[in-house]
């Protein structure tokens, strides 16, 4: 029987995509791990994987098609000894919608994305801890005709994924896992919440009937970052610590380290310095570096920074691996790196996934201050201004003009209390008014 190619969730928050480029045609035989086609998702274009090996039967979905839900079937694989004639009694119209995965699927899928079968297949298995156990829909259905528990076969496809040839040569053991079980949990997992609709267009457009207006149709990018918020404004108790940090120091150095590496074609930004101190910081208290995590708090060991990249249509935030353990040459190399790959989309989930803090830096705009909105599941956020001169008194009492910067922590109480979050804010600030510290 002819298997079916879904649409996979190449990213966590991906629920449709567009169907970028094929880069096969029907006819075409295919390999587990060749790349079949180009999908945009809401965050990047991504190439797509194969897992099964056949021949591409028919193409359901054309390039370039918008707002294709996830798990549509966009294509057909024949197996050996299957021809074209197979697929007109087993493959749905391309028109048919399927439901998005869960979330934690989603997360699943975007570490390995599957083509598989839709209609035929049983659901995905889960392992007894309730993992996820990645297996091709043919694989999962002759699993079940042949009663295999494919928790017990190991996988030999990319990423380890249980595929053909793996169940077929596995010896008939337990029965399957019941699939009550796996039901139950699905029907107890909660549900996402949704954002609330609001007037919608027909309304709003009767409110300014007569005056002159441009319509702008929301893309996937745009999509995210309104559910997001709106979650995050609405599931996350915020609350705001200020503070105005000096930065003359910084800058001296800065100037002195600068012309130090001109020679290696290195220069650092005030915004390298701050990551810096943030990640240090993390370190030196380090139960602010927590997240969120439904029932718990999952504190992290490593100071994985975040920082918001804009770009048009939206935002990144690429995330900073082991920052407090990087050099600041290496992180403003990796920094112009990943903004710039984010603002041509082509980064990979992995490296705008995951974090426990972020930075969000509107200086540059000449922004004197503001509050950012807590990037879920992080703990905090820092909101930074721009360095401006302004009047303060000194140490010994005179008046005296320094190069101020204010920033915000926006922190989710839940995570971080005042005076933990307090005691972060401080530290970062201690970095930042004494740079040579950050060396050591």
């Amino acid at each position: 029987m002819p298997t079916e190619i879904l649409m996979p969730a190449l990213s966590p928050t991906m629920e449709e995509g567009t169907l970028a480029k094929w880069l096969v045609k029907e006819g075409d035989t295919v390999s587990s791990g060749d790349i079949i086609a180009e999908i945009e998702t809401d965050k990047a274009t991504m190439e797509f994987e194969a897992v099964d090996e056949g021949t591409i039967g028919k193409i359901l979905i054309e390039e370039g098609s918008e707002g294709v839900k996830v798990n549509t079937p966009i294509a057909v694989l024949l197996e050996e000894g299957e021809s074209a004639d197979d697929i007109e009694t087993s493959a749905p119209k391309a028109e048919a919608k399927a439901e998005a995965p869960k979330a934690e699927e989603a997360k699943a899928a975007a570490a390995t994305p599957a083509a598989g079968s839709a209609t035929p297949a049983p659901a995905a298995p889960a392992a007894a801890d309730g993992s996820r156990i990645f297996a091709s829909p043919l694989a999962r259905r002759i699993a079940a005709d042949k009663g295999l528990d494919l928790s017990q076969v190991k996988g030999t496809g990319p990423h380890g994924r249980i595929v053909k040839a793996d169940v077929e040569a596995a010896k008939p053991g337990a029965a399957a896992a019941p699939a009550a079980a796996s039901e139950t949990k699905a029907a107890e997992a909660p549900k996402a919440a949704a954002m609330p609709a609001g007037p919608g267009a027909d309304a709003v457009r009767k409110m300014y009937d007569g005056r002159e207006f441009e319509e702008v149709k929301l893309d996937g990018m745009r999509k995210t970052v309104a559910s997001r918020l709106t979650e995050a404004k609405q599931t996350i108790p915020h609350f705001y610590l200020r503070k105005d940090i000096k930065l003359d120091a910084l800058l001296k150095f800065r100037s002195q380290l600068n012309k130090q590496l001109e020679a290696r074609g290195v220069k650092l930004s005030v915004n390298d310095f701050v990551i810096k101190a943030c990640a240090l910081a993390l370190q030196s208290v380090p139960d602010a570096n927590a997240v969120w995590a439904g029932d718990r708090i999952f504190k992290l060991k490593p100071s994985d920074v975040a920082v918001a990249v804009a770009i048009e249509g939206g935002l990144f935030t690429p995330v900073l691996k082991d920052a407090e353990m990087k050099s600041l040459s290496a992180l403003s190399a990796e920094m112009k790196d990943l903004a710039g790959r984010a603002r041509n989309k082509k980064l990979a989930p992995h490296e705008y996934i995951g974090g426990s803090f972020a930075i969000s830096n509107l200086g540059m705009y000449g922004i004197d201050n503001f509050d950012a909105v807590i990037n879920p599941p992080h703990g905090a956020i820092l909101a930074v201004g721009a360095g401006v001169k302004k009047p303060i008194v000194g140490a010994d009492g005179e008046l005296a003009v320094a190069t101020v910067m204010s920033v915000t922590l926006s922190v989710d109480h839940r995570v971080i209390d005042g005076a933990l979050g307090a005691e972060l804010l401080q530290a970062i600030a201690d970095n930042l008014e004494n740079p040579m510290v950050m060396l050591a």
